[in-house]
């Protein structure tokens, strides 16, 4: 009761616009704004670097090379089963931080109004997460691709890394309306991404999927999110913020962007 109570009260208030988180979701729809939302999602380089990353694992064999690596060293979570584990444990993380940032929102005063918001707006994130997820389901129909460990042909894309970083997309979203200090927000925002790659890369050391499948997944997930959320849960963009990770060869770089 503490929890939800604090909860509550957090969400209390206006954005820095005026207008309460989820007060103007789903209806009207503009259609003009679904356009520039589609438009941003799929050249957000959050979508596009992972999108071109899973085609550059294609060259070659440095898919199945970098797969092969990653399950004889597990560098990271130390073996097969705990890669597992841990891919559905930072999933179901990001998980339970969509939803708790969503509460945490601004959507006004008055208990009635706030209560309509917020279902608006749970509809429009509950929307995205579905949406990633059941076209995730459709292309591993598609594609049939077989997983590294043989137990199916359902590989491509990684449904954990598709919810993964439709999860950090909605709850950095949630994060940006919220009127907490900005140190705050992006120390929260990079945790997200982070634990999103995390959980991709756990996916490639538990035997489950093959680099080009989690990064198809992340590429996946960030656009429908990015754009069911920008195109019907409208809210102020001039404090954007975002993690960019480019593959490479050897490795790979990040680049930060945010406005000040």
């Amino acid at each position: 009761m503490l929890l939800l109570g604090f909860l509550v009260l957090s969400g209390c208030g206006t954005m820095h616009n005026g207008r309460g988180w989820g007060q103007d979701a789903i209806y009207p729809v503009s259609w003009e704004r679904v356009q520039t939302a589609a438009y941003n999602a799929f050249f957000d380089y959050q979508t596009l670097i992972p999108a071109a990353g899973a085609l550059i694992f294609t060259i070659d064999d440095w898919d199945e090379r970098a797969s092969d690596w990653a399950i004889d060293h597990t560098p990271i979570f130390n073996s097969v089963e705990d890669a597992k584990d841990a891919s559905d444990t930072m999933r179901d993380i990001l998980m339970a931080e969509a939803i708790a940032t969503g509460f945490l929102t601004p959507s006004g005063e008055e208990p009635g109004a706030w209560s309509a918001a917020k279902a608006k707006g749970f509809a429009v994130e509950l929307a995205a997460a579905g949406a990633t997820g059941g076209a995730t389901a459709l292309l591993k129909d598609a594609t049939g691709r077989e997983r590294p460990d043989g137990r199916n042909d359902n590989s491509l894309p990684s449904a954990h890394a598709s919810a993964a970083f439709s999860f950090a997309t909605l709850a950095n979203r949630n994060v940006d309306a919220t009127n907490w200090p900005k140190a705050a927000k992006r120390t929260l925002q990079i945790s997200n991404l982070l634990l999103a790659t995390g959980v991709a890369w756990a996916r490639v050391e538990g035997a489950r999927h093959y680099p080009s499948d989690v990064l198809a997944g992340a590429a996946l997930g960030t656009f429908l999110s990015s754009f069911i959320h920008d195109a019907f849960l409208p809210t102020p963009e001039d404090d954007r913020f975002q993690l960019l990770v480019f593959p490479q060869k050897d490795g790979g770089s990040v680049q930060i962007a945010f406005s000040f």
